[in-house]
């Protein structure tokens, strides 16, 4: 099971009509969970540094900000709304919610917000 069949519903227990518990939803948000706990160790590692310079504060803004965001895909999850962009509302591609498991828009429309 892939993330985009979560996002699609091109599989039989994918999110498109089934409820946020199925095997898709489930894959999608162990996705999630990894990058979560990733993001936190690499906080915590910053964090630890006695006199952190100006490119470790950057990336614990980064960090954070990204923590947010995975936050707000775990909800976008819970509704059903996991994988469709948020401006054309067309499935987020497979390789970006791979990459980029809290991913909100397709990349057309995330370029197009530069």
């Amino acid at each position: 099971m892939t993330v985009n069949s979560a996002v699609n519903g091109t599989a039989g227990d994918a999110l498109g009509g089934h409820p946020p518990g199925g095997a898709a939803a489930r894959r999608a948000r162990e996705l999630l969970e990894r990058e979560r706990r990733t993001h936190l160790a690499e906080l915590g590692l910053l964090e630890g540094e006695n006199a952190p310079d100006e490119a470790a504060m950057a990336r614990r803004g980064t960090l954070q900000g990204n923590l947010e965001e995975i936050d707000a895909a775990f909800l976008r999850l819970d509704q059903g709304a996991y994988g469709s962009c948020e401006d054309c509302r067309e499935p987020v591609p497979e390789g970006r919610l791979e990459i980029i498991p809290y991913a909100r828009r397709c990349v057309g429309c995330q370029q197009r917000r530069r």
